[in-house]
């Protein structure tokens, strides 16, 4: 008995209709990206295992989906490796590649190797899957798109600006309002953890207060003191478990917390220039918020850090992210190449798009008339109209075989094609073709120019 066919868990299969919101969510980001003067670049599904490896922290290694090389691989893993059963050490020895695991170190590397090509700043968008091997949960997949778009070469705040900009200008496209975008800054959180005397405790004390908003103030604590941070730290922290307010009252907080530390005063500097630059544009869908427990991927980044929050009523992650990172060319020796970049959660925004009801009509519109099958004669000239419907842009096919009329009448109805066009002996012999509204059952007899008209004008 054969096996029954299933995918791989944190995959999935599209329908046409699922396909085709997704296309329209890529094509509207799309757009917005070349509005913004963003350029297309692709790389490869998979790089060298070397290029993804140590550039995600430990976690991030964790979640690389690592190619096994071809032929017979355990042949180069000599006898002491083999028996030390040591992934760490036996995963180099038979994979050489690996799946990307985002897009961002993948075009750090582009950038590094098309360096002389590039004229700077550069500005990309790119829009390609990726593959972690995480546990699949709503919301969270094994492969799925992302959609970034980068500057590198500038070290203006303004692109940071411009990203806010993007973000809300997409959403704006999508109808998607009320999404919160909170911005924080990595010297900002070097400056909290320099005052507090926890310098050399950072990530501990970014990754512990990141989780304030899922798991509240004590667990937050009892977390920090499981790390070794001194209670006299915690204590100087406080002040951080209940600000709140606008922008500008937060930086006076702020402003009050990190007098004694230069990098956490830059870190407001920058702060402030966006949200008053943003202030003064003004934004359509989206608002701007500080979050100073917003930290992200600290290995990343080096300045402004964005994460883009659904809207309120909707349950799911974060559906957008970035941040400003001064030197992430530089593991690949290219060094003081600063970017800033973000991306789109597409799976993510299709999810909460589906929640709030936002996909218009029109994108599920695919054939648009449907000719029906009476036979070889009848099809030819049935195909003659099919052919100048299509050079016209209207989306027409035929029926492929000459089945009960009642079958064919509802594939089209399953199909929610709007209009069918019966071309029997009787149209043939008049020279007209009969066009049938799928809704109203209204049917005009007409002729082949006649029917190109009447079917553009019904788009």
């Amino acid at each position: 008995m054969s096996k029954k066919p299933s995918i791989p868990k944190g995959t999935r299969d599209f329908s046409p209709e699922e396909v085709a919101k997704r296309n329209y969510i890529f094509e509207t980001i799309k757009r917005c990206f070349k509005l913004y003067g963003f350029q297309p670049i692709e790389t490869p599904s998979f790089e060298n295992y070397d290029t993804l490896m140590g550039k995600y922290g430990e976690e991030g290694d964790r979640l690389i989906f690592k190619i096994l090389n071809s032929g017979d691989f355990l042949r180069k893993v000599d006898d002491n490796t083999y028996a030390q059963k040591d992934a760490a050490a036996f995963t180099p020895k038979i994979s050489e590649k690996a799946l990307r695991y985002d897009l961002t170190v993948p075009f750090a590397r582009y950038v590094v190797q098309h360096q002389n090509e590039i004229d700077f700043p550069f500005k990309r968008y790119q829009m390609q899957p990726v593959w972690r091997a995480d546990r699949p949960q709503k919301g969270r997949f094994r492969e799925f798109y992302q959609c970034d778009a980068d500057v590198v070469g500038s070290t203006s705040l303004w692109q940071e600006v411009e990203l806010i900009q993007l973000y809300d200008a997409v959403f704006s496209e999508l109808k998607l309002k009320g999404t919160t975008i909170k911005l924080n800054n990595r010297k900002v959180l070097s400056g909290l953890a320099e005052v507090i005397g926890a310098s050399d405790q950072l990530i501990d004390f970014t990754v512990a207060l990141d989780k304030l908003d899922k798991i509240g103030k004590e667990k937050v604590e009892g977390e920090m003191r499981e790390k070794g941070i001194s209670e006299i730290a915690i204590e100087k922290i406080q002040p951080l478990f209940t600000i709140s307010g606008e922008a500008s009252e937060q930086l006076v907080t702020l402003r009050e917390m990190l007098e004694d530390s230069e990098i956490g005063r830059k870190g407001i500097e920058e702060l402030d220039f966006i949200i008053s630059a943003v202030s003064a544009l003004t934004l359509d869908s989206a608002t701007v918020e500080i979050d100073v427990t917003l930290a992200r991927g600290l290995n990343y980044y080096t300045g402004a850090i964005l994460e883009v929050a659904a809207p309120e009523g909707v349950a799911m992650g974060s559906i957008g992210g970035g941040g400003r990172y001064d030197d992430l060319t530089g593991i690949f020796g290219l060094k003081n190449m600063s970017g800033v970049g973000i991306s789109f959660g597409l799976d993510r925004i299709y999810l909460v798009m589906e929640a709030l009801t936002l996909f218009p009509e029109t994108v599920r519109e695919g054939t648009h008339v449907l000719f029906l099958n009476f036979g070889e004669e009848e099809s030819l000239y049935a195909m003659k109209a099919i052919t100048a419907l299509r050079k016209q842009g209207i989306a027409a096919e035929l029926y492929p075989d000459a089945a009960k009329m009642g079958k064919q009448m509802g594939y089209a109805d399953k199909r929610d094609i709007p209009f069918v066009v019966l071309a029997g002996e009787e149209e043939m012999a008049k020279h007209h073709y009969t066009l049938k509204n799928m809704k109203s059952g209204d049917q005009q007899k007409l002729n082949s120019e006649a029917l190109i008209n009447a079917l553009k004008v019904s788009k």
